[in-house]
């Protein structure tokens, strides 16, 4: 079950079951990285643990502090993709802006809009660093925006690191949470796990990270775990192309020759593969009862038929068909592209007649 099949399809048990793996899959994100890998497993224990007690510790006046802020970026760094003028710009802040801002963005929640804006003032702080935060703060309605998680999104065509895009995430991932949430009543589970944004989100990353570095650890929970079909290069805000090799290295290898991007093969409704077109040809063919093409390049032993092309005078049914590939012109009459081959005498008195009607003009 790929990672996409298993956000849109998959069951309270399935999603429980996954989530308790979420320690094997950062350690296995962790053991990827090329100097120390026990540093993610700290600041991740830290970050998903520890932060959220200390920010809900302080009651109606909830922030954050200097310290935190740069750690916690730390950890979405080690985490993700690195950028190194991230933790500069981070450490630019004053501490009493960090407290100020955090707070002021604390209380617009669960409004996350206001509350990304509020967050904006600091420098450093995007969507997704913002994000980060208000899932620490507020975990039931803010999930982190994962690169991997917004990759196994069906909706989500891409990687683009904008507010609008943001909300868009969380509701997909809000709306997975109440539905979780509705089939462990119906179900009756004393001991059922309560899914807020955060633990949807945190499930939907782990089955990402094992799909693709070891997705046999999914097979008694998700059948035919094979990975995730997402192409490996995504477009970000700016339009800048952004490799995903750093957050999955086997699954998102591109498009396969022949198929698209959800796994089918390129073929038009006809069952035309476009790969298969030649690229001097000028004609495609509808699915209406026309031959084959063979068909018309075939000449009759009994006629002495043969295909002739059209110019421009006769204009013989050559035309632009708006159901062709790409605006291409298609067969549309195919009787009238045939006619008696004519004799090499009939051919020579037709043009003397032609010469003499025509003189020198």
């Amino acid at each position: 079950m790929a990672t996409a099949m298993f956000f849109s399809e998959g069951t309270c048990s399935q999603y429980e079951q996954v989530l308790k793996l979420y320690p094997q899959a950062l350690k296995l994100k962790a053991d990827r990285r090329p100097k120390k890998p026990e540093e993610l497993i700290k600041l991740d224990d830290w970050y998903q643990n520890e932060l959220p007690k200390k920010i809900k510790s302080r009651g109606k006046d909830a922030h954050m502090i200097h310290e935190e802020l740069v750690q916690t970026m730390k950890w979405k760094q080690v985490r993700g993709k690195y950028y190194p003028q991230l933790n500069y710009l981070v450490k630019v802040n004053t501490p009493r802006a960090v407290m100020a801002e955090t707070k002021k963005a604390f209380k617009k929640l669960p409004n996350l809009e206001q509350a990304i804006t509020a967050l904006s003032n600091l420098k450093g702080v995007g969507t997704t660093m913002a994000s980060a935060l208000l899932a620490a703060a507020d975990p039931a309605s803010a999930p982190f925006m994962a690169d991997e998680c917004l990759m196994a999104i069906p909706d989500i065509e891409g990687i683009d690191y904008t507010t609008k895009e943001y909300l868009k995430f969380a509701q997909h991932i809000c709306l997975v949470a109440e539905r979780l949430n509705k089939e462990s009543q119906l179900n009756k589970k004393p001991e059922a796990v309560v899914w807020s944004a955060h633990k949807v989100e945190l499930a939907l990353w782990t089955h990402y990270i094992l799909s693709d570095l070891k997705p046999s650890l999914l097979s008694h929970i998700c059948p035919l775990a094979n990975g995730n079909s997402i192409s490996s290069v995504v477009l970000n805000s700016n339009g800048d192309s952004l490799d995903t090799a750093g957050t999955s290295d086997e699954s998102n290898q591109g498009v396969p020759t022949g198929r698209g991007l959800n796994g089918n093969s390129n073929k038009t409704s006809s069952g035309v593969d476009v790969a298969a077109l030649d690229e001097d040809t000028t004609t495609s063919f509808t699915t209406d009862n026309s031959p084959p093409p063979s068909a018309l390049l075939l000449q009759n032993d009994e006629t002495n038929d043969s295909l002739v092309s059209a110019d421009s005078t006769t204009k013989d049914s050559v035309g632009e068909d708006s159901n062709s590939l790409g605006g291409v012109p298609t067969f549309t009459n195919t009787t009238t592209l045939k006619r008696p081959l004519e004799s090499d005498e009939n051919s020579d008195a037709a043009a003397k007649k032609l010469k003499d009607n025509v003189g020198d003009k």
